[in-house]
């Protein structure tokens, strides 16, 4: 059953009695204002047998043994894709948990350094109590993401010249590119050699983030019909605006860590994996070699359904 907020001694006697636990409501009420225990009860869902006494009933409100749920929030996912998994645990819709993750008071209040929650929320699997405020849940998610940032990091953070939300904007991109954990730091040293010549990042999820959907593979015509949204990173330079998912801790110290490269240019291999290059002109026949092998991956699927 659930206990709402502010409920008092004799509304929640009503509740019990309805589950069958409890005979007489104002006679729960006064035991609980003659053992003091009114304002110490909290809210949430509990579990409680039938037959549990009214000391056994108090005790577990006034120490909150609340039913928790689990719930893991992989890395890479986007405000979209995690409020679903809130509004489960929490008992509300998710256009609540997104309202809440997208309002600028909230991230102001949480001093998260954006206008919203998106890229601070971080990735890991949570325990939290059934029908928990999504505000509730989402603090303990970006404070989760404040534990990643000892001293070593900020410190680290200054030495490479960007701030933080330099850092998770650039990681959340990083996230979304790499397949396999020993390129992460490569990735981040391309796009910052690509940002130190003034290049522009032409990162694919950027694009895929203004469009508001993944595709797996982005044509010409998509990335123009963004071209003015400020995180396509094809028709504007730099960074975009703020993070375009979540970064996990490997993809963050990727960016404060990045590999001494010389590479410009990456293109994806059909495993996901990625060819780097150093000149334009390198990355041009990585990119036709790449085609040819996708051709015959497809010619070969097409010949074997036939």
């Amino acid at each position: 059953m659930r206990i709402q907020r502010g409920s008092g001694a004799l509304r929640i006697g009503r509740e019990l009695e309805a589950a069958g636990l409890v005979e007489h409501p104002r006679l729960f009420a006064l035991y609980t204002g003659l053992r003091g225990a009114e304002d110490r009860l909290k809210a949430g869902h509990y579990r409680f047998r039938i037959g549990d006494s009214w000391s056994s009933l108090l005790s577990a409100m006034e120490e909150g043994r609340v039913v928790t749920l689990r719930v893991t929030i992989p890395e890479g996912f986007t405000i979209d894709e995690i409020a679903p998994r809130i509004a489960y645990v929490a008992d509300a819709a998710s256009d609540s948990v997104r309202d809440v993750a997208d309002d600028t008071a909230v991230a102001r209040a949480l001093d998260v350094p954006g206008p919203t929650l998106e890229g601070y929320l971080f990735p890991d699997t949570y325990r939290f109590a059934e029908g928990v405020d999504p505000e509730e849940a989402l603090s303990a998610m970006v404070g989760r993401y404040r534990e990643f940032w000892d001293a070593e990091k900020r410190a680290r953070m200054k030495a490479i010249g960007l701030d933080e939300r330099q850092v998770v904007t650039l990681a959340s991109i990083v996230e979304k590119e790499a397949r396999r954990a020993e390129e992460r730091p490569i990735i981040a040293g391309v796009y910052l050699n690509r940002l130190r010549r003034g290049m522009r990042l032409q990162a694919d999820p950027t694009v895929q983030y203004a469009l508001g959907t993944t595709k797996a593979r982005l044509l010409y015509r998509d990335i123009d019909s963004v071209a003015d949204d400020p995180y396509n990173t094809y028709t504007h330079a730099g960074l975009p605006p703020g993070p375009i998912a979540s970064p996990g801790a490997a993809s963050l110290r990727a960016v404060l860590w990045p590999a001494d490269v010389p590479y410009l240019y990456f293109v994806a291999r059909p495993d996901g994996s990625h060819v780097f290059s150093v000149t334009e002109r390198q990355h041009v026949r990585a990119k036709n070699r790449i085609r040819r092998q996708r051709e015959r991956v497809a010619a070969d699927s097409a010949g074997a359904e036939r």
